[in-house]
């Protein structure tokens, strides 16, 4: 490759010495009325003792403003500038030299050679742009994909202008044939030839009458409920839909087609993005060790790459499944190449590692995102979902407590309000044992607490300190929120998969209803809960109004380009095991206090004896590791008494 683009200099080289030679002997000719006979012999003389020279002269200028680097199939102003101050320097040293060491010659050729040496230069660049522009000029409506561009700006302009001529309609196979924007003053006037049509209220007219196969978006600043709404409108036109992912492209000048992103279906849910003031969640992270645990899962590596931000002094990255930890390793490591961080591959299950882990880091924030999340295998395994959600959760509280940690923060989700399952009602036993620690630390009672490793299947413990009353101070505090788009078991993967499969999409039922969030939003709250955190707190984000699943599969198939029960079927396969057509935020029992964010809620926690529950958490966990199905179901009805399943 490097031997081909050295090939492609030494022509163009060529070319220019060629053109140099034909630009001064021209300017010599009309100088002269074009006679040759007509020029004096001493012109003649010197023109050919110089030209040569001057033609390495050129070849050098050229070479310095960096005129044989550029890629000329997307030459544009910028090179044309250089050949002017290119072309100006080599006629100004030429006039110098000539005049001052050789040979007077006449003004009008320093003048008409410099002209023509810049002008067979652009030609000679230019050659495969105009060559390309000449084509498309005449080959309209010819490309097998006709596009619909949204968006007249600078960024809709260098969209236009790679997909029409930069790339070729040989390459693209799609072309540009109309333009949108809501600035009247641009309507009926044409950007390279290729008319503003109007405003988004002709969108649908021209999808029908210009045959449109895609819609670009190309507006660099677009707000969330805008984009929404020409969204809405491109989706009638059954036409798969792409935008311009941020401004950064158009910052830098690098806009084009392959910037395009496909409409994500997080743009479609119907609320702005949350955003928070994370001000006391920098002064909490800096300079502190940080643990996850569930570190390479969909909320915890979000966690990390939060975190990072914050400029914390090491970062720990706990996860049993080595794959996934693996992942956010490289990506860190490859972002941040100066982060201390560490990745540790073990089970919260697991007492001596998760006790060896806090007792070798010393983590001052620890954010517990492990567990089972998946609703069927859990109905299916209700003995891993006590092991690893609730024992898990203990035992690593537990370890939070004993080595000094100073906030503990848990991931919950909303499936624990009333939970109709296993899962959820494992997550609301979790929350129990965060108010539990609550309140044991507030009434100096952390040695009554028990190790729960002291079962006969786990580790001895016989040998490990424990922890006297009133040496505990580690806040404790649990945030819960809804489902999150594209995380591990989030119904937006499946759907995906379905419909790149020819579907048909699986519901379980026609009036099934969520609430969604993102993964940033999602851990931005985790992250504002932990800088808040007093202790024994259940942190709720609001997050507007729920989803119809029915309605987020039937956009999602119309962002896909395609027809929902026409190209793609829609099948209802009934409730799974512990599944509920809604969901909720608080149990009736819990108040809501607003936070100074009035999108952030705290939940009065459900007061309960925790005596009681310890000891029902330890007959819970034997029962648990003797597998004894049954037993742990009734045994959770008994400890959550909002449990229905």
């Amino acid at each position: 490759m490097q031997l081909i683009n050295k090939m492609k200099h030494w022509k163009m080289i060529v070319f220019d010495i060629f053109s140099i030679i034909i630009s001064y002997f021209g300017a010599l000719w009309i100088r002269f009325d074009c006679k040759f006979s007509m020029i004096p012999s001493d012109y003649i003389k010197y023109y050919l003792i110089e030209i040569i020279p001057y033609a390495v002269l050129v070849v050098i200028i050229y070479a310095f403003f960096g005129l044989y680097r550029s890629i000329w199939k997307f030459a544009s102003v910028y090179e044309i500038e250089k050949m002017v101050w290119a072309t100006l320097s080599a006629m100004i040293l030429n006039a110098i030299i000539m005049t001052a060491f050789i040979y007077r010659m006449p003004v009008s050729y320093f003048v008409f050679g410099a002209l023509f040496q810049f002008i067979f230069g652009v030609i000679i660049r230019f050659a495969n742009r105009f060559f390309n522009i000449f084509k498309d000029a005449h080959t309209v409506g010819a490309a097998d994909k006709n596009v619909l561009l949204i968006g007249a700006g600078s960024a809709g302009r260098m969209i236009l202008r790679d997909v029409n001529y930069v790339n070729g309609n040989s390459h693209m196979s799609a072309k540009v044939v109309a333009i949108i924007d809501d600035d009247s003053e641009k309507w009926g006037r044409y950007i390279d030839g290729v008319e503003v049509i109007g405003g988004r209220d002709k969108i649908l007219y021209a999808a029908e009458n210009y045959n449109i196969k895609e819609i670009y978006i190309a507006i660099a600043k677009l707000s969330p409920s805008e984009k929404r709404d020409i969204i809405n409108i491109c989706k009638e036109t059954n036409c798969p839909i792409k935008q311009l992912p941020n401004i950064y492209a158009e910052k830098a000048g690098v806009i084009s087609a392959g910037n395009l992103q496909n409409i994500t279906i997080e743009e479609v849910l119907g609320r702005d993005p949350i955003k928070l003031n994370q001000e006391d969640v920098a002064a909490q992270l800096r300079d502190k060790v940080v643990l996850v645990t569930g570190g390479g899962g969909s909320i915890g590596s979000e966690l990390c790459r939060q975190i990072v931000k914050y400029q914390p002094k090491q970062l720990i990255i706990f996860d049993v499944y080595e794959n996934n930890a693996y992942d956010i390793q490289l990506e860190l490591r490859r972002n941040y190449p100066y982060l201390n961080f560490v990745t540790l591959i073990g089970s919260v299950r697991d007492s001596k590692r998760i006790e060896s882990v806090f007792e070798t880091y010393r983590p001052d924030i620890c954010y517990h995102a492990a567990a089972h999340k998946h609703v069927p295998l859990m109905e299916d395994s209700p003995c891993e979902a006590i092991k690893n959600n609730a024992v898990g959760t203990y035992k690593t509280a537990y370890a939070a407590m004993k080595y000094g940690c100073d906030k503990f923060v848990l991931i919950s989700t909303d499936k624990a309000v009333n939970p109709t399952n296993v899962m959820g009602a494992t997550k609301r036993i979790c929350e129990m044992i965060i108010q539990s620690f609550d309140y044991m630390v507030r009434n100096n009672r952390e040695n009554e607490l028990p190790e729960l490793a002291m079962h006969k299947f786990d580790i001895d413990v016989s040998d490990m300190s424990k922890i006297n009353s009133g040496e505990g101070h580690t806040e404790y505090v649990a945030v819960r929120f809804g489902n999150v788009l594209g995380s591990n078991g989030s119904v937006v993967p499946l759907f995906k998969k379905q419909i790149a499969q020819g579907g048909p999409i699986t519901l379980t039922h026609k009036d099934i209803i969520r609430y969604f969030m993102t993964i940033p939003e999602a851990v931005s709250l985790v992250l504002k809960a932990g800088a808040n955190a007093t202790g024994g707190e259940i942190y709720v984000l609001d997050m507007g109004e729920p989803v119809k699943i029915l309605d987020l599969a039937r956009n999602m198939v119309e962002l896909a380009g395609l027809r929902p029960d026409i190209d793609i079927e829609i099948q209802y396969i009934g409730l799974r095991p512990g599944e509920k057509l809604y969901e909720e935020k608080l149990m009736s029992e819990e108040g809501l206090k607003e936070t100074e964010n009035h999108l952030i809620h705290v939940a009065k926690p459900i007061e309960f004896d925790t005596d009681v529950f310890l000891n029902q958490l330890k007959e819970l966990m034997t029962l648990a590791y003797d597998n004894k199905a049954e037993e742990v179901v009734q045994m959770i009805r008994e400890t959550v008494s909002t449990y229905t399943g």
